[in-house]
């Protein structure tokens, strides 16, 4: 079960393995207070999509397209990262205050569908 929620909430026990998928560490946010298990900063969008996309919801389908492109280009991260969640709870953590447009939510489905 692959689940997301924001970095900025507090850790839960609930969470399982916790996988933050930002390419840029979140501002405000210590290290060791953050209780991941993983950053897999290589699966995030690129720098140049991530600036562009900019979190404007009416770019969101091709946000998506594109990012899902980025990620058919990484096969073998892609299954490590859909292997190290199998058989256990896992939380994909992101920084975006909108919980529905975001890279986790493609992410997810991704790793869910592949």
């Amino acid at each position: 079960m692959i689940q997301l929620k924001r970095i900025y909430d507090p850790p839960s026990p609930a969470d399982g393995f916790r996988v933050l998928v930002d390419r840029l560490w979140p501002r405000g946010i210590k290290k060791e207070d953050a209780a991941l298990d993983l950053w897999a900063r290589d699966l995030a969008p690129s720098d140049a999509l991530r600036k562009w996309f900019h979190h404007e919801v009416s770019n969101w389908e091709e946000f998506e397209r594109r990012y899902r492109a980025e990620l058919a280009e990484k096969p073998d991260a892609v299954a490590a990262l859909r292997g190290q969640c199998a058989g256990r709870v896992t939380t994909l953590l992101f920084g975006a205050r909108d919980e529905t447009h975001n890279q986790a939510v493609v992410l997810k489905d991704v790793l869910e569908t592949g």
